[in-house]
This record gives C-alpha cells, structure tokens and sequence, in this order.
C-alpha cells in the first residue's frame, strides 16, 4: 500500500462524488454506498504508522474546542498565566461532563491561515503550559477533575520560548500533575509531540484515539537525526511505535478509542459519541478514589512504563 495518505483516500473521494451526482437513490447508489463503506474500513484498518501520522494530521481532524463543545456543557475559558502573555495554541476553562465539574485543557491548531498562526499550529510556548497549569491547579483547589486533550505537533523551538524557560516551564507540568490529587483523564486525539504533549499527558487514564500518534519526536526529526535524511520519515515510523496499538501494547496507553469509518476527521459528532463512555467510566471509576491513593496508582502507573522482562 502507497504510504502518501492522498492516493490512499482519492479513490473514496471519487467514489464520493459518484454518489452525489446519482439524482436518485436506487440500487446503483446503494450498491456504491456499500463498497465505499468496504473500501474505506479496508483501507483504515490496514494503515501503515507513517499513514497513521498523516491522518493525526489531517487538518480537518476534531480538535479540542470541537470536542468541548460536543461532549462539555457551559464551558468559560480562562486566559493568560498570569506571568507573560495569554498563549493561544492551549485553551482551557472550567465546565460540565454529564453536570459534574471539571476543568478542560488541550492544544489547538487553527483550522484556516490566520487561526494557524494565531495558535502557532499548536505548537506551545511556556506560557501555555503554565497557563495549564494554573487551570489545573484551580481545578486541584476546588476539587474538580482534570480532563486535557492532546494535539502538538511538539513544544514551539523559538528563541523568545527558550529564553522564557520553555524546558523549566514543562519539567513543572509533569511534577506538578504528578502529584495533583484531582482525578486526571488523557485523551491524545492527534499529534502527541514530544515534551509538548508530555506537559499535559501525566494522567490517571491516557487514552488515544485510534488513528492518532504519540512520541517521543516526529518522524521526519528521527530520520534527520538516524539517517541525515528527513524523506525517510516513514521508515521512522514504522520503528519508533508510535501508534495506539504499539502504545498500549508496551503500556504507554491504557485503551485505544475506536473512530468513525475513515477516521475522526469524516464525523467529530461521532467521533465524541465514541469516545464519552471512555470518558464515563474512568470519570466514574476515579471518583471513588481518595486522593492520597489517586496519586500513589499514578505514580505507580508512569514507574511501570519502560520496565520489561528479557
């Protein structure tokens, strides 16, 4: 199979078209329907990791705000770390799931040119993650649990970041979340880049959805630095285990969160609709822990991470 992710959906894009220019809706249209349904489960059931990076990435992919506004209710989002600036590429606030209270974090990437740079293709800076981390700590402080949704493409590497202590302003988010005693749910519904995506992935549940990544750096930086070639960036992925069956297979992830035919980015409602009962349970699930034992199980969980048996 082609590892370019637009010959693999431009024969269901013809097959598309051909349904919407049938008039009626007879056995021929039907008899279509089907096999683009045969095709496209085909097709996305047999995704190699580099194709499996290419729809992470696809731009019409459900963001975070696409997610907040289908399975949250009465959400207000809150800005600034109170130390900098307001960065856009993160957006949180306070809000309801199924009427309990709780605080909502995750990247965004803009959906046209202006809303890209806007949010700096999510792509955050130190002021975003402490932003996160002061909605966090709120949500700590009135007892809410913490629900954060993943979508970087990694960390901003700009000059003014690093000078704003963009490692120091990550290294906190991890310590900090690891100690939270608030329940705290992961859903990496993309891109998981690197520290970028670390900084809101300490977690007592992390789930991905299915056709999303998760890692340590993109495949294309892991070629520039194995092999001095970036082209080579879908053998990279295919040995750095980046998706959600490799993840969950070594214990990085804790279930895999099935997408609609084709991949989330054909139906964000059904892609929610998909993903609430995950969320349900662990909400429900991690609720009746007392908090002390909250953080001991999840300082348990990231200790198991990496250990293995020869």
């Amino acid at each position: 199979m082609s590892i370019d992710l637009a010959s693999l959906e431009e024969p269901l894009v013809q097959m598309r078209r051909q349904i919407q220019e049938l008039s009626d809706a007879g056995e021929e249209t039907h008899a279509l329907e089907a096999e683009l349904d045969r095709l496209t489960r085909e097709a996305y059931s047999n995704l190699s990791a580099w194709q499996t990076t290419l729809v992470a990435r696809h731009a019409l992919r459900p963001y975070t705000l696409d997610v907040l506004s289908l399975l949250f209710e009465e959400f207000v989002e809150l800005h600034g770390d109170r130390k900098f600036a307001d960065d856009a590429s993160i957006v949180g606030g306070f809000a309801r799931f199924n009427g309990v209270p709780c605080a909502v974090i995750g990247h965004q990437k803009g959906r046209d040119t202006k809303e890209k740079i806007a949010r700096n293709f999510g792509m955050s800076r130190p002021e975003g993650y402490r932003k996160a981390l002061r909605l966090m700590q709120m949500a700590e402080r009135f007892g809410r649990p913490v629900f954060t949704f993943i979508d970087t493409p990694g960390a901003y590497p700009g000059v003014g970041a690093e000078e704003r202590g963009q490692a120091e302003a990550i290294a906190v988010n991890l310590r900090e979340m690891a100690g939270l005693r608030v329940p705290i749910i992961v859903t990496v519904t993309g891109e998981g880049g690197s520290g970028g995506a670390l900084a809101l992935g300490v977690g007592d549940r992390v789930f991905m959805l299915e056709h999303s990544v998760y890692s340590v750096i993109s495949p294309e930086g892991c070629a520039a630095i194995l092999w001095k070639d970036p082209s080579a960036a879908s053998r990279a992925a295919e040995v750095m285990r980046i998706t959600a069956r490799d993840l969950q297979r070594l214990g990085v992830i804790d279930e895999i969160v099935p997408e609609p035919v084709g991949g989330a980015h054909t139906s964000h409602v059904e892609a929610a609709e998909l993903l609430r009962p995950y969320l349900e349970t662990a909400l429900s699930e991690l609720m009746a822990i007392d908090p002390s034992k909250l953080t001991a199980g999840r300082y348990e969980k990231f200790r198991r991470m990496g250990s293995f048996e020869i």
